[in-house]
């Protein structure tokens, strides 16, 4: 497969991930799901359980917002607090949830793919989530003076996200109404992405706090609570939201130019990240035989690494064997176990492959990236199963120690 045609292949399958992920789902009446959804709150129907080694369906989660409260980066698990709502009684505002994110969970911070430990304590976050495992029965652990949310049983997490990516992925922005330095307040209305910044309200404008500590970006650099004015279109992250009315703005972004540097800052910063820990996925199907293993990559992976399967390095980068049946001219790549937080073992000895023979597109379906690729391996390892979480290492990649905590050894 040439450059241009991968480039084509994943641009078209990031286009409709998107399209087939986010988009509203409209069902009929004879459509009807079986299950519970955000957008037809049947409280007779149940909410929809994962299923092992299946994508679920468009729709499908169920929306929770919080603040970050605390996390554990290598497990990729997380507390929130949850946003007070009306349905809640006062004695249950404010209570946590601990959850941990799918295999094919994604994050996104600043508007690009992110990892955990990208995201500071204290932030607002947006979630899409799954209720726990049937079989876990153990007690909440996110539970205060012996009450608990009424979401706490959502465990399983789909997708992860600050104000800033999940306005922004809506084509939404904040048009500010009002700023008030001396009471430190921003009064602001949310507008969608066709209705012009000087038009009339579609919205009720929301007052939120300014704190000393807001971090003001404006251009290439940064600015202050004064470079804040009426008629800017802005993003905004917030802290302490619902706590004390809508939230303390604790970043906001003024113009175009911030907005697309903290986006690309973000992406560079994700790419570093999975280059040195390998592409995720899951294995489709083996065949023992012919030792091919064809993995589907997940979703939430910047496209331009995709790209990069493509690379050919005649030399690889301390690659873990040699065997003449494998085509220098060939891409190639190895693929190392690894456990559903992602976690791997020891990737610079414990990973195998070979020739990639085959780099697919696949039908979109949440939490998948809609690349597919079919591998052949010198050796199969005893973790190349169907429906097996691996990472994949092209092979232009160098493959580097990592920290101890994000190694699978002393964590079994």
């Amino acid at each position: 497969m040439s450059p241009r045609l991968l480039r084509q292949l994943v641009g078209s399958c990031s286009l409709a991930v998107t399209a087939a992920v986010w988009s509203a789902v409209a069902v009929s009446a004879a459509d009807a799901p079986v299950f519970r959804t955000d957008a037809a709150p049947d409280p007779k129907l149940p909410w929809y359980q994962l299923e092992d080694g299946k994508f679920p369906p468009a729709g499908s989660a169920h929306a929770i917002a919080g603040e970050l409260i605390q996390c554990d980066h290598a497990e990729r698990r997380f507390r929130i607090r949850v946003d007070r709502d009306d349905s809640q009684q006062v004695s249950h505002f404010d209570l946590p949830i601990e959850a941990a994110m799918l295999p094919y969970g994604s994050i996104s911070y600043h508007g690009g793919p992110a990892a955990l430990q990208d995201i500071p304590l204290g932030t607002h976050l947006r979630g899409e989530f799954y209720l726990r495992d049937p079989a876990d029965t153990a007690p909440p652990s996110a539970e205060q003076h012996q009450r608990r949310s009424a979401d706490w049983e959502f465990q399983r997490c789909l997708r992860l996200e600050d104000d800033f990516s999940y306005h922004t992925r809506r084509q939404q922005a904040w048009r500010i109404d009002g700023v008030d330095l001396a009471g430190r307040k921003l009064t602001a209305t949310l507008l969608r992405a066709d209705q012009p910044a000087d038009g009339e309200p579609r919205g009720t404008p929301t007052t939120f706090d300014l704190i000393g500590g807001t971090r003001v970006y404006v251009g290439n650099g940064f600015g202050n609570l004064e470079s804040i004015a009426v008629g800017q279109t802005v993003q905004l992250n917030l802290t302490w939201a619902t706590l004390h009315g809508p939230g303390r703005v604790r970043e906001i972004w003024l113009d175009d130019e911030s907005r697309t540097l903290a986006t690309a800052r973000q992406r560079a910063r994700h790419r570093d990240h999975v280059r040195d820990r390998g592409l995720p996925g899951w294995i489709d199907a083996v065949d023992d035989e012919k030792q091919i293993v064809t993995i589907t990559f997940f979703d939430g992976v910047d496209p331009q690494l995709f790209q990069e399967l493509e690379g050919i390095d005649e030399k690889p980068h301390g690659w873990p064997f040699s065997s003449p049946e494998i085509d220098p001219k060939a891409p190639k790549g190895g693929i190392a176990v690894a456990q559903e937080n992602l976690m791997t073992y020891e990737p610079i000895h414990d990973r195998k492959g070979g020739n990639i023979l085959a780099i697919e597109a696949v039908p979109a379906e949440v939490g998948s990236s809609g690349v597919r690729i079919r591998v052949e391996c010198c050796m199969l390892l005893e973790g190349f199963r169907p429906g097996h979480v691996v990472r994949f290492f092209p092979a232009t990649w160098p493959v580097n120690l990592l920290p101890k905590e994000e190694q699978l050894f002393g964590h079994e």
